[in-house]
Formats: structure tokens, sequence, C-alpha cells
């Protein structure tokens, strides 16, 4: 994706920002973009070194910015998920918490002018992100995130002061002879997201009117030529209807603003509305994100502007090998970790056999919490969408394949009627409402990558929960509410609507993830009337799953009498629609 859009300001409206400092000329910046890198630091596989996007790439091409233009012509900002999705992240922030963390010292070298945070940054809970932004800022690199605001706050009209911020709100920086302002936001829905204890201390605001109310502060006092509005936030649909997703909404209704970066939905993506360019250079490091700012000064005033913007993607085999170099000691350490044996596995687990139903994959998952927690229920979902886990040896890297994201164990408590009725919602975004084509909720779409129709899933397979420790069916012939028949507890025990059982599932799913529990009518925002116990993440509790029995065995986390058993009925039909669905969204022989 490459699109430049071209602003060009009329004289009087640009000499609002009279700025009587300047000299008379031209002045250029360009501005770049990374976000939802997700641990993509280290430019090849740990398992075999294959090469990968990488922040290595990214720095490749942000150095030939800097060498054309000049390092103080270029503005180099992150929008946040930075420590979370790799082993180097996991391992630097809950294995080895002695040494320097990894992730100041990269961005330190990449001279990364600011960083946002986001969910997935919160989500590794004070300790960590605690940690990175002092070691962050003790290299004078500030951590943003102005919408975090302190409990201890007495504001009621929502008129923050920054010193009421957990997190700094804004960075100014004097580059090619311009003041710009930098100001960072993290994502206003975390709560949905997030168990209160792991961001502790502070809680998040919309960030309407928020931002705007900083930006006059800060034009007021600081007087920039250029301001930049950095999100963790998707871009959404720009109708005021997500609180995750705000970028186009901050787009149509900012003021005094040159540039908005949004990201978390990984989503590439440049617009542009009355005189604000918006970039969202998607994830992962596979683009970069790239805005230009051209200023006209005379008679010290500003009587032109011009904006663009852009997505680059990026070369993976332009690795700057100065970079790979410096930081080989640290890829050596991340990759012993990742080839640590840690057990066994009987027989190859396929992730995707979750859609079809039972299957050894989300059993396993099931089996962790039922047997490592008092709860008598387990939710859980399938998290990796499509990957194999060969038999044999197991090495800490499998446990990110089945486990990818530092989601807290929690057991809550759930009514019969209300276990039910989750279930209803779950597989509503699981199976059609008409099941004579398709039984999965699936549908063509245009793959951006080779201009091509595919097939995948309406919803996101995150949120498609099945439940153990009870027998039951789900009759695809039937309507929303009617679908789920629960038969009995895994025991053979009578199932009581009326009942309460202590229920284990993801932090992400109790805290309101997905919806489903609001959904089922259960307000996520009370569900600490309902938690029974908090427990480590749930890599955490396979990776003592493993210590203790040295090994997966299919059968034994098969076991009917704990993990009980459910199917799609009627059988045939459900099966002959699967085998056809589960052939176009993965091309099965």
């Amino acid at each position: 994706m490459k699109k430049i859009f071209v602003l060009a300001l009329a004289a009087a409206s640009a000499m609002l920002s009279g700025c009587h400092s300047l000299k008379d000329g031209e002045y250029t910046l360009d501005l770049l973009t990374t976000n939802d890198v997700h641990g993509c630091w280290f430019d090849s596989s740990y398992t075999d070194g294959t090469v990968k996007n990488s922040l290595f790439a990214i720095n490749g091409l942000v150095n030939r910015f800097r060498d054309s233009l000049g390092a103080d012509n270029v503005i180099l900002l992150d929008a946040g998920d930075c420590l979370q999705g790799d082993n180097a992240p996991y391992l630097f922030n809950y294995v080895d918490t002695v040494s320097p963390h990894l992730f100041p010292r990269l961005v330190d070298y990449m001279k990364y002018d600011a960083v946002c945070v986001g969910n997935h940054d919160i989500e590794t809970s004070h300790p960590v992100f605690d940690r990175v932004r002092e070691q962050m800022e003790a290299f004078g690199i500030p951590f943003l995130g102005g919408n975090a605001i302190k409990d201890s706050s007495k504001v009621s009209d929502g008129n923050y002061p920054f010193e009421d911020r957990y997190f700094q709100t804004y960075r100014i920086l004097q580059k090619g002879g311009l003041k710009v302002a930098v100001l960072g936001y993290s994502n206003p829905n975390m709560s949905a997201w997030l168990d209160e204890s792991v961001f502790s201390g502070m809680h998040f605001v919309s960030l309407i009117p928020l931002v705007q109310q900083d930006v006059d502060k800060i034009r007021e006092k600081e007087k920039p030529q250029v301001v930049i509005v950095a999100v963790h936030s998707g871009t959404g649909e720009g109708n005021s209807s997500n609180p995750e997703s705000q970028g186009l909404d901050l787009l149509s209704t900012l003021r005094g603003v040159d540039f908005v970066v949004c990201s978390h939905d990984h989503r590439p993506f440049i617009a542009e509305q009355d005189s604000i360019c918006l970039v969202n250079s998607g994830s992962h490091a596979k683009n970069i994100g790239h805005g230009k700012v051209s200023l006209t000064v005379k008679g010290g005033k500003i009587i032109s502007k011009t904006l663009s913007a852009e997505t680059i993607p990026v070369d993976i085999s332009t690795t700057d090998t100065a970079m790979s170099n410096a930081f080989h000691p640290d890829y050596l350490k991340v990759k012993q970790f990742t080839l640590a044996p840690v057990g066994t596995l009987d027989k190859d687990m396929l992730t995707r056999d979750a859609y079809r139903g039972m299957c050894g994959y989300v059993n396993f998952i099931h089996t962790i919490g039922l047997t490592q927690t008092e709860a008598e229920i387990s939710i859980a979902a399938p998290l990796t969408y499509n990957k194999t886990i060969d038999a044999g040896e197991l090495v800490f890297n499998d446990l990110f394949s089945l486990y990818p994201f530092e989601n807290q164990l929690f057991v809550i408590n759930m009514t019969g009627k209300e276990i039910k009725e989750y279930l209803e919602c779950s597989y509503d975004n699981w199976i059609m409402s008409d099941t004579t084509g398709h039984l999965l909720k699936i549908q063509l779409r245009e793959d951006p990558r080779n201009n091509q129709e595919t097939w995948s899933f309406v919803n996101r397979s995150y949120n498609f929960d099945s439940a153990a420790g009870i027998y039951y069916t789900v009759d695809i012939d039937k309507e929303k509410g009617e679908r789920i028949r629960i038969l009995s507890m895994a025991d053979g025990s009578a199932f009581d609507p009326e009942k309460t059982y202590k229920v284990a599932m993801t932090s992400y799913r109790a805290s309101g993830g997905g919806k489903l529990l609001d959904d089922a009518g259960i307000e996520s925002d009370r569900i600490d009337e309902r938690i029974v116990h908090r427990y480590p993440e749930y890599r955490e509790m396979i990776f003592k799953y493993l210590q203790k029995n040295k090994a997966i065995v299919t059968d034994k986390v098969s076991d009917r009498n704990v993990i009980g058993g459910w199917e799609f009925i009627p059988r045939m039909k459900a099966k002959k629609l699967l085998d056809n669905d589960m052939n176009l969204l993965f091309r099965e022989e």
C-alpha cells in the first residue's frame, strides 16, 4: 500500500501559527513511524535462521532517510505494542529481569524520538513497563501515554493537568530549525481487556476531547510550528462508535495538528482531512509510515505549509548489519532460551482442528484450567490460528505456539444459566445462522498481499470459546438461544442451571475482551465481584505443567472424566459442512 496526499494551506490560515522566531526560507521535516512491532526485533528466526521482518531492517531504511536528508531533519516515532509477541520480549520481561532490558537499548540505538504505550505493553504489568520506562527515560526517550490518569487525580471536569498523568504526555523536539510537539497516548479501552491489577494506580480515558485539550495547552505554552499526535488506537470507521479505534475520529475533529499517527488494528492506512494527514503503518515491521511537512516562512511568519503521507514496504533483506552485529550477543541469548527443552509431545497438534470441535490442542488448554486451579469448568478459545506443533521434544519456543499471549488465568463465578448463555453467544460468532451452505461463519475477502479473494472467518477466531468440564451439544439447525444443550458435568453428575460454578478463563475474556461476557448479560466492568482467584500467565502455567508432568500426552489431556466433551449436531450434516468449510479455509485434502 502506497498512497500520497498533498495538502496546501492557504497563507491566511497558515499565518495563524505565526512564529516570529523563524528565519525566512524553506523548511522540510520527514516523519518516520512504526507501530505494533510486537517483538519483531531480530532479523533471523531463532529456530532455523530464516530472515524475517525486524527492527534491523527498519533501521536500514531509517538510515537511508537520515543519510539523504540529514539526521536533524528526520523524526522517528513508535505508536506502541512493543513489549509483547515474541520470545525476545518475553525473555527480558519475565525471565532475565536483572540485565538491562533489550527494548530500551534497541530504541536508543535507533535514535527514536518517542515511543507510545500500547495495550500489550500495559499487559506486561507494572514491573515490566515501569522498568522499561525508567530505562528509556535514562536514554532520553519518553514512553508516552497521556490518557493514563493517576487515580489520585482530583479533577472532575476531565481537564487533567499534565502532572496527573502516569506517563509523560508530550515531548518538544528541535528539528531542522523547527519546534515540533509530539503528543502520545495509549488505548482508552484498556479495562475491557486487562485486569486492573496490571495497571493499578491509573485509569485510561477517551482520546476525545482530551487530545484536543492537550494540543491547545501545548500550542499556547510552547508555540510549536509542527504538531504530531501519536496514539495506540485503531484507525476505526470515523463514526465515534468504537472506543478502541479513534484514529479517524481524531482526524475529523482535531485542530492545530499536522499528523495523526495511529496503530493497534494492524491495518496499513493513509488518510487526510482538513489539512491533517493520518498514517498507520500496519504491524510487525512490514511497513514504515512516512510523512513529510514543508514550510515556507516569509517575514518571520509561516505563509504556506504542505503535508504528505505514505506507507513504505520494508525490504527484510536490507538489514542494518552494524545493528545486527551490535546486538548479536542478545540474539544468541534469546536463541538459547528459545531452544531450551521443556518436555515432550506424543502426537502432532494442529491448532486449526479447534474449528471442527474438540481437539488435543484446545483440550490441553482446558486441562491447564481444570487441573492447575480449583475451577470446575474451563472456557477457552484457539489463540493460534493455524500452526502445527510437531510430536517429539518440545522447546520453549513451542509454548508460544500453544499460547501466544501474556493473558493471566482467572477463575470466576458463573451460574449454570450464565454459562449456557455465554456458550450461545460464543457459538453465534462461530457458526452460520443458516447452515444450508456453510457451518462456519466464513466469507470471501480480498487478500491485499496478492489481490486475490480468499476465504476467512467473519469474526476473530480467538473469540471462538468452547467449554470443558461439562458435556454438551451444539445444534447447528437451531437459532441462537436454542443451540446449546448441556447434558451433565464431566463426571456424570447433573448440571444445575441455578448453581454457581467456578469457571477458568483468560484475564482478557474476564475483563470483557470479545464482549462475550457482556453479551451474555454479565457486566465485565464489575468482574471483580466474581473473581475467585488470579493466577499467573497461561504460558507460565503451561511451563509449570510440563515441569511437573514432563510430557503432553494426548489421551491424558483428553480425559473425558476431566474435560467432558461437546460436538456439533446433527453429526453427518455437520461433518459434511465442516469438511467443505475447512477445505475452503485451509485447502485441506
